[in-house]
């Protein structure tokens, strides 16, 4: 049986019972399959391995590695490597994030716990807010508290409840939303700060504000529209008073000019009367009667403007004829009032050469010492 095996084995046959002679299996009788069972498990493993190696860390997240519970923060994005089954992996997104306070984003209902306040001035009204956060320590906020979006929402109620109720419900309605979402923020971020849960607070804003019935709220409405209109009475006054003051002030500047201008006008002419005086003066003191004659004529000129004069002499002659003008005119009025006097004829004896009143000078005599001087 050995021979036969032999035989058929060197002739490239094998027996029917694949070789064997009956006492167990030979060398090369292994089964095959284990060896595909082997060769996949080890690839299954060796994917397993190359799986749990590496992660990867996009643009707006983070990522925490754990080593055997010692959490270290990971930035920078990208691929990167870790320890299969000792290292874990967890990601924070970065970015930022946001929730409603006082109504249901999604489903845009009130939410009347959150919503109602109470004003300064004990007031009721509905107040939204919206919060915007972001993951400022991905460590802190995974491991420094166990729900730090459940911490902000908290210190968020606790501060808007506490700003509203500081403040009176006309600002809350109208002119004092900006200072009250200041007020909030800087409230909440001390608060964080003391928290360190590795959230950062990057912006609250007051969504609405109305009264909490349909009736306050028409009331509110009625105040709000006359507020308006007093802001526009006002811009409009200031517009007005913009307007007028420029024109008011030109108006102003010219009566000064002109005031200045008289006043000066008024120093040069009294400046050059001073000076006439005093030059007359002079001529006064070198020649008093003949000075005050003329004054008197230039007087009486002013008083009178058609006296004539004529001095006559004692026996009732008349010798001269001076018209008044020939003190104070022009050479060619001079020699037209001569003319006259030279047609003019003499009066009769004791009769004044005018009719009317005369008038009689006793220092107006240049030659015989009285001379009468009639108004014509």
């Amino acid at each position: 049986m050995k021979s036969d095996s032999f035989r058929n084995k060197r002739n490239g046959f094998e027996t029917m019972d694949g070789g064997m002679d009956g006492q167990g299996p030979g060398p090369k009788g292994k089964n095959p399959a284990g060896k595909i069972a082997g060769i996949v498990a080890a690839v299954v493993v060796l994917a397993v391995l190359t799986l749990n190696s590496t992660y990867e860390i996009k643009e707006q997240e983070q990522a925490v590695l754990i080593t055997l519970g010692q959490a270290q923060a990971v930035s920078e994005p990208g691929l990167h490597f870790k320890i299969p089954f000792i290292q874990q992996v967890r990601k924070v997104n970065t970015t930022i994030q946001g929730f409603a306070i006082g109504y249901n984003s999604e489903s845009d209902e009130v939410d009347e716990e959150e919503s109602l306040m109470i004003t300064s001035d004990f007031n009721f009204i509905d107040v939204d807010f919206y919060v915007e956060y972001r993951y400022s320590d991905p460590v802190k906020a995974l491991y420094a508290s166990r729900a730090p979006l459940d911490i902000l929402r908290g210190i968020s109620q606790s501060c808007i409840r506490t700003v509203i109720g500081s403040y009176p419900v006309d600002d809350v309605l109208t002119t004092g939303k900006n200072e009250i979402q200041a007020s909030i923020k800087e409230m909440i971020l001390k608060r964080l700060e003391e928290q360190d849960i590795g959230i950062q607070l990057v912006n609250i804003t007051i969504q609405d504000s109305e009264p909490p019935t349909a009736e306050v709220m028409e009331a509110f409405k009625a105040v709000e529209t006359a507020k308006q209109g007093k802001e526009t009475a006002l811009n409009n006054a200031n517009k007005y008073r913009n307007e007028q003051l420029p024109s008011a002030q030109a108006k102003a500047d010219g009566i000064i000019k002109d005031a200045e201008a008289k006043k000066t006008e008024r120093i040069n002419e009294a400046t050059a009367q001073v000076a006439r005086f005093n030059s007359m003066y002079q001529e006064y003191i070198k020649n008093p009667a003949v000075t005050r004659q003329r004054m008197f004529y230039e007087a009486m000129e002013d008083v009178l403007p058609d006296l004539k004069v004529v001095i006559e002499s004692p026996n009732g002659n008349t010798q001269t004829i001076y018209p008044l003008e020939s003190f104070t005119g022009t050479q060619e009025d001079e020699e037209d009032e001569e003319a006259e006097g030279q047609q003019a004829q003499p009066p009769a004896s004791g009769q004044s050469p005018v009719q009317g009143s005369s008038v009689q000078d006793s220092s107006a005599a240049p030659q015989n010492g009285t001379d009468e001087i009639a108004e014509d």
